[in-house]
């Protein structure tokens, strides 16, 4: 019988976390295991990207409180060999049903963010830290993102720093593209040409990438493409109007597959309040791109190794990141030179780190 994995995630958007399992997932079935894809609710732009082989189980449930029992129930039925569980307050509910279960399976918990950025109530922090505390040692493994997240949940919940494992999230080549003429006809011949990615909520700030946006463009004729779609959509773009940059700044949605926008750019930038590890800094590396990106917690330092693979500036500072998007363009990192950091970071040797930790000693 194959060694059978489950993932277990509250559903699969468009998300880090979830994009990181489907790598994962999609490198694990090319090795042979058997894969449950286990979902409080079966949703999500990336459902269409599993492969077929992968068994979909969909608890059915919305509430984290709800997922207890049909977890149990899950683990007692299939009995998979190890299970990797994302995102608390998930990973607790997940380790209380490994216990209730009896389950045998080794038992991974990851957490992709500065778990104190993204919480700010004092209640729900009190929460997180003694929930962390008790259950976190209870599983065989917990893996973080980036050193700067694992040793936030270090002060909040005093496990000792040795207990996390840091792998940085493996993030896929490129495929080979073509130029795409809608793309192309999007930047209008323009040759400084700003690309962001990310959901449009509060913690990507692109209020801020928008306003040194502004700045920028008194200076240079540029052109920004925002791919991501959220709550904060009209504001936003209410916004480019209030800066004069609307005829400029091309709201583009979700995009499944970003890569051929990636291609037709030149400089990648990121403007988040915090980030877990920031997927969309590698995947521009990948690319050749050059970045900027706001130094926040946690993940953009350590990609960018405190900026020898691209340009850091505070959170908040619209000046700084229009200056860096102009040195960016006037002094443009080498592509190979980047593209040999997201591999040395985020290529097979994470892939092979996440196997190890999840499946242990087990094999096909």
């Amino acid at each position: 019988m194959k060694t059978r994995i489950a993932f277990v995630l509250p559903s699969f958007q468009a998300g880090g976390a979830e994009r990181v399992a489907l790598t994962v997932i999609q490198d694990f079935v090319q090795r042979g295991y058997a894969i449950d894809l286990v979902l409080m609710e079966a949703k999500g732009e990336l459902l269409s990207l599993v492969p077929d082989i992968v068994k979909i189980v969909n608890l059915k449930v919305r509430q984290m409180r709800s997922a207890l029992l049909p977890l149990v129930r899950y683990l007692r039925k299939r009995r998979p060999h190890a299970i990797q569980i994302s995102m608390w307050p998930l990973t607790i509910v997940g380790i209380v049903a490994h216990q209730l279960a009896r389950s045998k399976a080794r038992l991974v918990v990851s957490d992709h963010v500065a778990l104190s950025k993204q919480y700010r109530s004092r209640r729900v922090l009190t929460a997180l830290r003694i929930t962390t505390r008790l259950f976190y040692p209870l599983a065989d493994a917990r893996i973080f993102v980036s050193s700067e997240a694992a040793e936030d949940l270090v002060r909040l919940s005093g496990i000792a720093r040795s207990e996390f494992d840091i792998i940085y999230n493996p993030i896929p080549k490129p495929p080979k593209l073509e130029p795409r003429p809608d793309i192309e006809a999007l930047w209008d011949n323009c040759l400084c040409r700003v690309i962001h990615v990310g959901t449009l909520k509060e913690q990507k700030n692109q209020a801020l990438l928008i306003k040194s946006f502004a700045r920028l463009r008194r200076r240079i004729r540029a052109k920004l493409l925002i791919l991501g779609d959220g709550p904060l959509r009209p504001k936003l773009q209410a916004l480019a109007v209030a800066e004069g940059v609307q005829d400029s700044v091309h709201f583009l949605g979700f995009q499944l597959e970003p890569w051929p926008y990636l291609a037709s750019a030149k400089l990648f930038v990121l403007s988040s309040d915090y980030e877990g590890f920031a997927n969309v800094l590698v995947e521009a590396l990948r690319m050749g791109l050059t970045v900027v990106s706001t130094d926040c917690a946690s993940g953009p330092r350590e990609i960018l190794d405190g900026g020898r693979f691209g340009l850091l500036v505070p959170c908040e500072d619209e000046v700084a990141l229009a200056n860096a998007m102009e040195t960016g363009f006037r002094e443009p990192f080498a592509p190979s030179l980047l593209q040999g950091r997201a591999e040395q970071i985020s290529g097979t040797s994470a892939l092979d780190s996440y196997l190890n930790i999840v499946v242990g000693a087990r094999r096909v």
